[in-house]
């Protein structure tokens, strides 16, 4: 692994990259770094959390030259409000010592005044596909100067619908520029649009997306229902000293909503919750308490923590077992990050264990169960849809692990 003073960074990046006690690069980051830097077409595949962020900013940085020129040049295309702003945050504090103008943009604002910021000139844009596409349809922005494109978190933008969007940017674009993708997993989706739009990137693979990351320690826990599961998840984080920043995953915004409510009496000023439907200023705070350490407990849906750059996380819950084994690796990917440990527990039921099982096929490991202790209550108490998915069962046969 290569430090950072190795490569050819100019004096002003790296003195940025000093601030930000950056030292030696991820996989991800050596690997790619020069390949950008060629203007080569690329594909880069690696976990959440191997600093993909950093590994294009660099690069694009160092052979961006000053321009008084008002449209921009680089477009990164992200998933969600909260990566814009946290790539613009990225690119900012990477721009210290330069002279460079990065404007973000996403729905759920003022499109007017990011109009306004617009008309002022921008060397970099970091948006959402759909906020960007309204912006250049209106003419509030000139995309034919571009000559890098990046589009982070692939497969998340496809799972979010985005791919007539793409398309549609697509048009609006030089055919000359250089093509620059992250993603986290290779699906159909993205091997189709690649092979469609972008045929001749060269794809560099840092790690199998079923790869366990050898500084996160799992267990699991059979479960027999939700409000089981929540009893188990109250004793477990009382333990303060130990989990100390929470991660905790569910399935859906309901059932967010619902764990929040269920957690609330017992950490009240010590748990937050994000997902698509809260207004984009809850959001914001929510994470902001978070990543400041005000409140130590995240619950959170698959799509909107993608890609979020939240610093030493000591534990993921994955409340709920993921349908998708490769988002178990995506979540677990939110710990253990910059060499510091990290654990994952997954939380199954009956009905879910067939999805434990994919994911434990997927990494070719066998989780390790771990008891239920014995003061943790195992009720009978169902939920609405657990009710209706045992027919006229009120209550189904509970057994302890």
């Amino acid at each position: 692994m290569s430090h950072f003073s190795d490569i050819n960074l100019n004096k002003q990046l790296q003195n940025a990259v000093s601030d930000l006690e950056l030292t030696k690069q991820t996989p991800i980051q050596e690997k790619t770094f020069s390949e950008i830097l060629s203007g080569t077409d690329i594909v880069g595949i690696a976990q959440t959390g191997t600093g993909k962020t950093i590994a294009y900013c660099l690069p694009l940085l160092q052979e961006l030259s000053y321009s008084d020129q008002k449209n921009p040049r680089i477009l990164i295309l992200v998933p969600t409000r909260e990566l814009v702003v946290q790539v613009v945050e990225t690119m900012e504090s990477l721009t210290e010592y330069i002279s460079c103008r990065i404007v973000g943009v996403y729905g759920g604002t003022n499109i007017n005044t990011q109009k306004i910021k617009l008309q002022d000139g921008a060397d970099v844009v970091v948006a959402t596909p759909g906020r960007l596409y309204d912006l250049a349809l209106c003419r509030a922005l000139q995309l034919k100067g571009i000559k890098k494109l990046v589009i982070d978190e692939v497969d998340v933008m496809l799972d979010l619908g985005f791919r007539f969007q793409l398309i549609n940017i697509f048009e609006l674009l030089p055919e000359r520029r250089q093509n620059i993708m992250f993603s986290a997993t290779m699906t159909e989706e993205v091997d189709e649009l690649i092979s469609s739009f972008f045929s001749r990137s060269k794809r560099v693979q840092i790690a199998l997306s079923g790869t366990p990351l050898d500084n996160i320690s799992q267990i699991k826990y059979s479960v027999s229902n939700y409000y089981t599961k929540v009893n188990l998840l109250v004793h477990i984080l009382r333990n303060k000293e130990e989990l100390k920043k929470v991660l905790v995953f569910v399935s859906s915004k309901k059932i967010a909503d619902r764990l929040f409510e269920d957690l609330e009496e017992f950490f009240i000023s010590d748990i937050a919750v994000i997902h698509s439907n809260k207004s984009q200023n809850y959001r914001f705070k929510s994470i902001k308490k978070y990543d400041e350490g005000t409140c130590r407990i995240l619950i959170a849906t698959d799509i909107i923590a993608r890609g979020m750059d939240l610093d030493k996380i000591s534990h993921v819950i994955n409340f709920d077992t993921p349908i998708y084994p490769e988002n178990y690796m995506h979540r677990i990917g939110r710990t253990g990050r910059a060499e510091e440990k990290g654990k994952s527990l997954l939380f199954y039921t009956d009905k879910e264990e067939k999805y434990k099982e994919f994911i434990e096929d997927l990494m070719n490991y066998k989780i390790p169960v771990s008891e239920i202790p014995e003061e943790v209550e195992i009720t009978q108490q169902l939920t609405e849809e657990e009710r209706k998915s045992n027919g006229k069962n009120f209550y189904r046969n509970v057994k302890k692990v």
